[in-house]
């Protein structure tokens, strides 16, 4: 605790801010070693899953804030956030308020590069914000990005039918492969039999992140009552349908096709929940110059040690300005 005290103390941005998003006051961190320095806004996935860039992470993360200003946000419907999201919350209403953070960020901090790093879900918003705002948008990384046919595509199909299902597994697939309306119950379903018959979540190799590590930095969190670390997991998005249902549906080839800001996709190469065949195949035929794309070796759709490690050295190297 000494440690992290000390380095919360040695930054030069390290509070708690009210910023009004979308018309819903939500509570954000911010901290950064220096305060020219250029600005991530992380955008977790989900949607209500902040870890491990929680807004009760003040000084566990000096391998990011040390170079850049992170903005830690915990989504409306969780963590410092919590509130009851109900199903007139749509993808839309996330990017809006993703679009006033970026200006309210830009408002406190006029000189600095604003960056987003967006995973799976938090992909959906970084690339509508791509669209909607380019001029407050230096750089753009993404892991996981969500493109079209989340779950419910060829390839998950296939390595399904090849995974060592029981028989009630392999009668549920069936169904799942012909279910005309897609239901929260079908979205559970898929993402069970992915999660445990095959590494699309979670790579074998490749190390796990330390979550007990996390977990503690969490509950050691000067900002995090426990009231805020249990909305982490159990949380005000738990009874949401819209917004999965919406995912499900959702095509956005046609905003990453026009997105005018360097944008860089890392994909884990287990990962077929966020298909990485899929992904690097559109990056190469969209004709975008301003898409990149790499592949992260031993990940899923879930970054394991290995893969955050490569996300923080290669990937937010991107985000830095050139020498």
């Amino acid at each position: 605790m000494g440690k992290r005290k000390k380095y919360i103390g040695s930054c030069q941005v390290s509070k708690i801010k009210t910023y009004t998003l979308n018309g819903y006051p939500q509570k954000v961190l911010l901290e950064g070693k220096n305060s020219s320095s250029p600005i991530i806004i992380y955008l977790h996935g989900g949607p209500g899953s902040p870890v491990p860039f929680c807004a009760g992470s003040r000084g566990m993360f000096p391998e990011i804030t040390d170079p850049f200003i992170l903005v830690y946000w915990d989504q409306l419907g969780c963590g410092m956030n919590d509130y009851p999201i109900d199903d007139t919350f749509s993808v839309d209403s996330y990017t809006q308020m993703t679009v006033d953070l970026v200006k309210a960020v830009r408002n406190d901090f006029p000189e600095n590069p604003i960056n987003l790093f967006g995973v799976s879900w938090g992909s959906v918003l970084a690339a509508n914000a791509a669209v909607r705002v380019p001029e407050l948008i230096n750089r753009i990384l993404v892991y996981g990005q969500v493109t079209t046919n989340l779950f419910f595509n060829q390839e998950v199909f296939d390595t399904l039918e090849n995974a060592a299902l029981s028989r009630k597994e392999k009668e549920d697939l069936a169904y799942l492969k012909t279910v005309d309306s897609i239901g929260q119950k079908d979205i559970m379903a898929m993402a069970a039999l992915i999660r445990h018959h095959t590494e699309g979540y979670q790579a074998k190799n490749g190390g796990r992140t330390p979550m007990e590590k996390v977990i503690w930095g969490l509950l050691t969190s000067p900002d995090y009552s426990i009231k805020d670390f249990k909305a982490v997991a159990v949380n005000g998005t738990r009874k949401n349908q819209s917004l999965f249902q919406e995912l499900i549906l959702l095509n956005l080839r046609s905003s990453l096709k026009s997105v005018t800001v360097p944008y860089l996709i890392l994909q884990g190469d287990t990962d077929i929940v966020t298909s990485t065949k899929g992904v690097e195949a559109f990056v190469k035929e969209s004709g975008n110059e301003n898409l990149h794309f790499a592949v992260v070796k031993n990940s899923g759709h879930i970054p394991g040690r290995d893969g955050m490690a490569y996300v923080i050295e290669k990937g937010f190297a991107f985000l830095r300005p050139a020498p």
